[in-house]
């Protein structure tokens, strides 16, 4: 009889409480960004670059980090990654320069860069492939988790011990986790807690062919891979931006201090997920009443496009909630784009190729948020902190990204990816 209910589901919910954990360790930097910049006298300029060096080597680690968990094993290499994350965390609390901080955001990056391809791995090692798509959604639910989380418990924190304690009392979340982690996790063949029922559920799959790999040099000349990476490179950018700058804008524009702005930033985060579950409904829905996979996907996108327009105009809000409505109905339709353009990999190659797009993807999104946090900083040292110029760029972002899948990909056919090389 097939195991309905078993270990591997215990296993999944280690990976939400890990994923939650990355996505608090790094916001809380953006959560006190007027408190600290109020108090190490950090310029715009100096912030952005600050911040830039997470994405910088996120960008890099998130390349490297699927290969040195494929030789390691999930285990070894998540217990080396959360270390190196955690430590990278409580090591905020020690910086007084823009330096310092600099060097904690880098290590942080490198670490937080094993979390989504070690987790990916790890579902793919105990889940059958009708159960990977649920196991996926319920960690990958920790990113939104750990936004609303934040907002409330590092504000609280900082005001009651110092700002200090809530980058360690953060980073210290991961070395709790580790412990549970290295007592709970064998591989699933090996765990004395998975039966022999569930085992054979977890290898219920009919064996797939033999893995192939597609080199990068013929990816980077296919006009798919690139309208993929443009949907990153415009959109992802913008979200790193939500993170790390718009606890500053509610700061400056609105005077939101630490002690009111959880309120705001779970609003937007609860509607975030909204959007993400109503993205893939929403083409999903289209493809069931027999509109073409282009047709579907385009449609579906174009209108989270639009949606994300009206962002140019959140500085000129009259009021508070007026902009964050703007900006949650924006983060929002961002999740629903997201949701969205990750499954252009998977209509467009086989897959074979689909990681290895993705990763492209994912890195040109780094690279853009790495260039988009830079220029923000000195846009708004120059103009005396007027958001208006990056709210409008944010809201037109998508909009061209759109445009140029299209011009690239204008029927979303099937990328010709010559005869693989067999590994």
């Amino acid at each position: 009889m097939t195991t309905r209910i078993g270990y591997r589901w215990t296993v999944c919910a280690l990976l939400f409480v890990v994923t939650t954990i990355n996505y608090v360790d790094r916001q809380v930097l953006g959560i006190l960004a007027p408190t600290l910049q109020r108090e190490l006298h950090w310029t715009e300029s100096q912030y952005g670059d600050v911040v830039s060096w997470f994405s910088l080597v996120y960008a890099f680690g998130f390349l490297a980090a699927g290969r040195v968990l494929d030789r390691v094993g999930v285990r070894r290499g998540f217990a080396v990654a959360i270390v190196a994350w955690s430590v990278a965390a409580i090591a905020h609390a020690f910086a007084r320069t823009a330096a310092g901080f600099s060097a904690a955001r880098a290590l942080l990056g490198l670490g937080e860069s094993a979390n989504f391809p070690g987790a990916i791995k790890t579902v793919a090692e105990w889940f059958p492939k009708r159960e990977r798509a649920l196991a996926t959604g319920i960690f990958n639910a920790g990113t939104n988790t750990g936004a609303i989380i934040t907002p409330l418990v590092v504000p609280w924190i900082a005001l009651t011990w110092g700002w200090q304690w809530a980058f360690v009392a953060t980073g210290s979340l991961g070395f709790l986790w580790l412990v549970v982690w290295l007592a709970l996790y064998r591989s699933p063949e090996t765990h004395p807690r998975v039966t022999p029922a569930e085992l054979t559920h977890i290898k219920s799959d009919v064996d797939e062919p033999a893995v192939f790999a597609v080199p990068w040099v013929r990816l980077l000349g296919l006009k798919q891979t690139w309208a993929f990476a443009a949907g990153k490179l415009f959109a992802d950018p913008v979200w790193w931006f939500y993170l790390y700058w718009l606890p500053k804008f509610l700061d400056t524009k609105y005077g939101i201090r630490l002690a009111q702005l959880a309120l705001p930033l779970i609003v937007v985060y609860m509607i975030a997920d909204v959007g993400s579950v109503g993205g893939g409904w929403l083409s999903s829905a289209l493809l069931q009443r027999g509109w073409s996979v282009n047709r579907a996907r385009k449609t579906a996108m174009l209108a989270m496009a639009l949606l994300i327009v009206p962002t140019a105009f959140a500085p000129l809000a009259g009021s508070l909630w007026a902009a964050v409505a703007i900006v949650s109905v924006a983060a929002a339709a961002h999740q629903a784009w997201s949701a969205n353009v990750y499954t252009l990999a998977s209509d467009m190659f086989p897959r074979a190729a689909v990681g290895s797009v993705v990763g492209i993807g994912a890195f040109a999104g780094a690279m853009g948020g790495v260039l988009f946090q830079r220029v923000t900083g000195r846009i708004l040292q120059a103009n005396g902190n007027d958001y208006t110029p990056i709210f409008i760029v944010c809201g037109l972002a998508y909009v061209s990204a759109w445009t140029v899948i299209h011009l690239l990909a204008p029927r979303l056919e099937p990328a010709a990816v010559e005869e693989p090389v067999r590994v």
